[in-house]
């Protein structure tokens, strides 16, 4: 009984010395692992020129096969949950912006081929304002909006 504990514990320490000198010699680099992102996009004080930036156009098509759920009124801002989903074909990705934000995009969700496109978050929102879901599908752009009544302190200011 002994004699097992000490080799899973010796495997244990095996594994893990492997996997800092991997680390350490650059075969495991963070920056393979972590997400890319547009910084100037997601920087963009205005929606031009942050779909510009992200998708290379901000030509916007209105759609009524996406579907955007989001509370007509937020009591707080500081999270407010967003849910977007489209039965269009080839979709590539899809994004959400905050027509009156200080930054409008929000959010941008990069899909693989044959995923589900349907995708849910919570934004921040500085006050009440038309909230966005752009899709790219095909190599267009699609879109459809909401109107989400911001509250001050959730007390309906």
């Amino acid at each position: 009984m002994t004699s097992m504990k000490r080799r899973i514990f010796l495997k244990g320490t095996l594994a893990t010395g492997a996997l800092g000198v991997a680390a350490s010699s650059g075969l495991l680099a963070p920056r393979s692992v972590l997400a890319a992102w547009s910084k100037d996009a997601f920087e963009a004080k205005d929606i031009n020129s942050a779909l510009s930036s992200l998708l290379g156009s901000s030509n916007l098509t209105a759609s009524t096969r996406i579907k955007i759920k989001a509370p007509d009124i937020a009591e707080n801002g500081a999270v407010v949950p967003v849910s977007v989903s489209t039965d269009l074909e080839g979709v590539e990705s899809i994004n959400i912006v905050v027509e009156k934000n200080q930054n409008p995009l929000a959010a941008n969700f990069v899909l693989g081929a044959g995923a589900i496109a349907d995708v849910s978050t919570r934004i921040k929102m500085g006050k009440t304002s038309s909230v966005l879901a752009v899709v790219k599908a095909g190599g267009k752009l699609y879109s459809t909006g909401k109107e989400v009544k911001v509250t001050i302190g959730g007390c309906g200011g």
